[in-house]
């Protein structure tokens, strides 16, 4: 939190000059005149401003001197209120107390702008006085977002300052909730968000990961999304294999490789014998009618189906 601003800076009570002092006889209507007088002359001392180049004119401060002095051979005291801290004179009329000195109204002013302080807020720094907007414009943190000093609460994350209602997700400009926020490149996002633009993706469903995962076949995978393409069955042996990126069991595999038993519909894996566009296990390559064993080159095709010699020529000739 930034400091609290300093007490207001209030105008002191008024001084009326001169006053007279015992045995000196009481006030009369005159007297009453020359103390407004005096004071309206200190007053517009404190005023005149001075041409560059020439010299001050004594007249003014001649003027004053001479009415003390004279009030003095009347018997009648003229006591200053203070000396202003700004200008070194004595004060006559208003005073105003501020930082431990007195001052001028006039005198009391912000050290940037220039501007009176009387009666205004102000910030006391290294023993000088700011008005509130250049005290925050000086000295006050600035907002990571929008770059404009921070004059109240001040919320500090990714090792800077921020406006409480500045701090959001960069992506879709949500308010934080409990569940607090994730940082990347310097910049902070909601969880939603940061998964969906940085978490890995599971290559079965295409949603990011963000528990338990399976690496495999180049990529990551929830574990229930690694199953064949095919039949979506798990792999329970844990074997698996792999045809243009994606997992099949073993018999989904050998039937998009075409290498399926057409005698008895399992994969073949050993020995192979290709015959009328069918591959066979050689103990399946078998004659339709007599179930002897074939061999290659000496079985003759019927429809879609194969004999031997003997029981081709009996069947059909």
């Amino acid at each position: 939190k930034l400091p609290h601003p300093s007490p207001y800076a209030v105008p002191g009570s008024t001084t009326l000059l001169p006053q007279p002092l015992p045995p000196s006889p009481p006030s009369t209507v005159a007297t009453q005149q020359l103390d407004e007088l005096l004071a309206d002359l200190g007053h517009m001392q404190n005023k005149v401003s001075l041409v560059p180049g020439e010299k001050p004119k004594p007249s003014l401060d001649n003027m004053l001197g001479s009415l003390t002095r004279d009030l003095q051979e009347l018997g009648i005291t003229a006591t200053p209120s203070g000396v202003c801290a700004a200008c070194g004179k004595p004060i006559a009329g208003k005073v105003l107390t501020a930082l431990g000195n007195t001052w001028h109204p006039e005198h009391f002013t912000c050290t940037h702008c220039g501007q009176e302080l009387g009666g205004r807020p102000f910030f006391e720094r290294g023993g000088q006085a700011y008005c509130e907007e250049d005290y925050h414009q000086a000295f006050s943190p600035r907002c990571a977002y929008c770059a404009s000093p921070i004059r109240e609460k001040v919320l500090t994350a990714l090792d800077q300052t921020w406006h409480p209602e500045h701090f959001f997700c960069v992506h879709c400009g949500k308010a934080f909730g409990d569940e607090g926020f994730h940082e990347r490149s310097g910049k902070p996002y909601c969880r939603q968000d940061f998964l969906a633009m940085f978490a890995p993706k599971c290559q079965g469903c295409e949603r990011p990961v963000m528990d338990n995962y399976l690496s495999a076949l180049q990529g990551v995978w929830h574990p229930e999304c690694f199953v064949c393409a095919e039949c979506l069955s798990s792999f329970t042996n844990g074997s698996f294999f792999e045809l243009e990126g994606q997992p099949y069991c073993e018999l989904h595999f050998h039937q998009r490789q075409g290498s399926i038993c057409h005698g008895c519909g399992h994969p073949v894996t050993g020995r192979c014998i290709t015959a009328a566009g069918h591959k066979y296990h050689p103990e399946h390559f078998i004659c339709a009618y007599c179930l002897g064993q074939l061999q290659k080159g000496t079985f003759h095709e019927h429809g879609e189906k194969m004999y031997c010699q003997a029981c081709h020529n009996k069947l059909f000739l």
